[in-house]
């Protein structure tokens, strides 16, 4: 009863004295990037209630890009104002980090999103349905597949131009999640990104069964990775007392010094301090794609729509080694001895893995998934370098692999027969004939994938393996190297079928973009073929941004 009337004493108190319960103090100038997104995904989905469908297409289109423009403006206004270095520090009473990495991986992730929407507003590439142009995405999503809802829809020419602000929306949480300075922000951040995206990997136009089989996997194997997250998160806390970045760090440096004598007995633990860290690297991991998380890539790459697929294999990624880098860096490199050889197996097993299985793929995108989980291993060797040159060669290797993957994908829409997207690779088969320039673009972005000389791929893996050398990590080089060698095969080996075989006579036909895939696709190859020409000022800005504010 004592307790109970203490808190009640409490509470009066505090309800008596309104004036002593101090009201938050948010930067939203510094939050401002992440604010534009999400206003405009609110704005989007007004969009959808109050215009009439025959306008929603225009605004939604222009509303995204001119926001996520504007956000990047922001984030320059940012870095220029010296927020990515002198005037680092922590915002929103402690919940965000606006520092050098993050405001480089925001900007990359607004890049890569803006030229994803150029991605997803092509109308081009399926013939016209009743007189309408179509995109990539169901009539009516919520229709029965093959069903007379899905057949009305698609006569009437009903367009899903939700599939704008729901991508706002898994922006906004992108751009959160690595800039994310406690684990309960981190893990809000984790699902407003990961919603949107299991809602727009069940939304292809053409396969919606294979579609919705993709997003029930995606969604069922997320929410176990949130759990685990989260369970992590609840031991983190039980260890340290707090779910604050630094609180943790000072615990897990300091021991007893740091602890609440109040709390003595139940914090410290060092049971709970490393299986709590495992759950969470376990959350971020899955994200990341690294075996032996990645069982979830492969179905979910082949059964998206290619434009969500070509955005979740490029933002997500970028934003998912973001937060792992600040969970390593900032909260446990006390702990660095534990997880060291644990990640070191972990990078180990991910580039070999990827890089042996994508031999026997028969299937473009498929192929190209196994070959997102070999570069997260490269990544990986990077995150293990445990230095500044380690941070900087990873962020830099996150932009380059971003645009190279945008612009394949971009490529594999526009390879096409009746049913569609013709992604079996056999069908791919003298395509260098039949169209020289497509088969030469992609050539392009296989050769950067390869990480051959002069293409951004050789500079960001010659960075990252450089960086993992020199901090005593030679036999990693090693096997990333052998891993490269392998991957190399089966990228090369899909040239000679472009290029060396004859085609064939019911092959597919290359459709002809509107300016919206053609700019994606540009922007893809000029940065590949720049960041491989000219790399060192993109590698001098990612080592300045490679501070993390503490």
């Amino acid at each position: 009863m004592s307790s109970v009337a203490s808190v009640h004493s409490l509470w009066t108190v505090a309800a008596g004295a309104p004036g002593k319960i101090p009201a938050p103090h948010i930067e939203y100038t510094e939050l401002s990037p992440t604010l534009i997104v999400l206003g405009a995904a609110v704005i989007g989905i007004l969009i959808e209630a109050l215009v009439p469908r025959r306008n929603r297409y225009y605004s939604q289109l222009l509303l995204s890009l001119v926001a996520l423009a504007a956000a990047f403006a922001a984030v320059i206004g940012l870095a220029a104002g010296g927020f990515g270095s002198s005037k680092a520090h922590i915002a929103a009473m402690g919940a965000i980090a606006v520092d050098g990495p993050a405001l480089f991986l925001q900007g990359t992730i607004l890049l890569v999103s803006l030229i994803a929407v150029f991605t997803f507003a092509e109308r081009r590439l399926d013939p016209a349905a009743h007189g309408n142009r179509v995109d990539s995405f169901a009539a009516q999503p919520a229709a029965v597949p093959g069903g007379p809802a899905e057949q009305a829809a698609v006569k009437a020419g009903f367009t899903t131009t939700e599939v704008f602000p729901i991508v706002l929306f898994a922006v906004g949480g992108m751009l959160i999640f690595p800039a994310a300075n406690d684990l309960l922000t981190l893990f809000i951040a984790l699902e407003v990104f990961s919603l949107p995206l299991y809602i727009l990997c069940a939304l292809a136009r053409r396969q919606r069964l294979l579609s919705q089989e993709a997003a029930v996997k995606y969604f069922l194997l997320g929410a176990f990775s949130s759990a685990f997250l989260l369970f992590g998160v609840a031991l983190l806390y039980g260890y340290a007392g707090t779910v604050g970045y630094a609180g943790i760090a000072e615990v897990v440096s300091d021991g007893a010094k740091q602890i609440d004598p109040a709390l003595a007995g139940t914090m410290g633990n060092d049971a709970l301090l490393l299986i709590g860290a495992a759950l969470v690297l376990m959350g971020l991991l899955f994200k990341v794609g690294a075996v032996p998380f990645h069982m979830w890539t492969p179905d979910v790459y082949q059964g998206a729509p290619t434009p969500v697929t070509g955005f979740m294999a490029a933002a997500t990624k970028v934003a998912a080694f973001g937060a792992l880098l600040r969970l390593l860096y900032v909260v446990l490199p006390g702990m660095r001895w534990d997880w060291q050889p644990v990640m070191w197996g972990v990078a180990i097993i991910t580039m070999l893995g990827g890089a042996i299985v994508a031999i026997t793929q028969t299937d473009i995108k498929r192929l190209l998934a196994y070959s997102s989980i070999a570069h997260a291993g490269f990544i990986l060797a990077g995150v293990i370098a445990t230095s500044e040159d380690g941070v900087s060669s990873v962020l830099f290797y996150l932009a380059a692999y971003s645009f190279v993957t945008l612009g394949a994908f971009a490529v594999v829409t526009l390879v096409r027969d009746a049913g569609g997207e013709a992604t079996a690779l056999s069908k791919w088969a003298g395509l260098g004939r039949r169209s020289p320039l497509v088969a030469a673009v992609f050539a392009v972005f296989l050769l950067a994938f390869a990480g051959i000389p002069l293409t951004s791929g050789f500079a960001g893996k010659f960075a990252v393996f450089k960086a993992a050398a020199q901090s005593g990590a030679g036999w990693l080089v090693v096997v990333g190297v052998l891993s490269s060698a392998i991957a190399a095969f089966f990228y090369i080996r899909v040239i000679v079928l472009m290029f060396f075989n004859e085609p064939k006579a019911d092959g597919p036909t290359v459709a002809v973009p509107s300016l919206l895939t053609t700019t994606a696709i540009a922007i893809g190859v000029t940065a590949t073929l720049v960041l491989g020409l000219a790399p060192q000022y993109f590698l001098d800005l990612a080592g300045h941004a490679g501070v993390f504010v503490r």
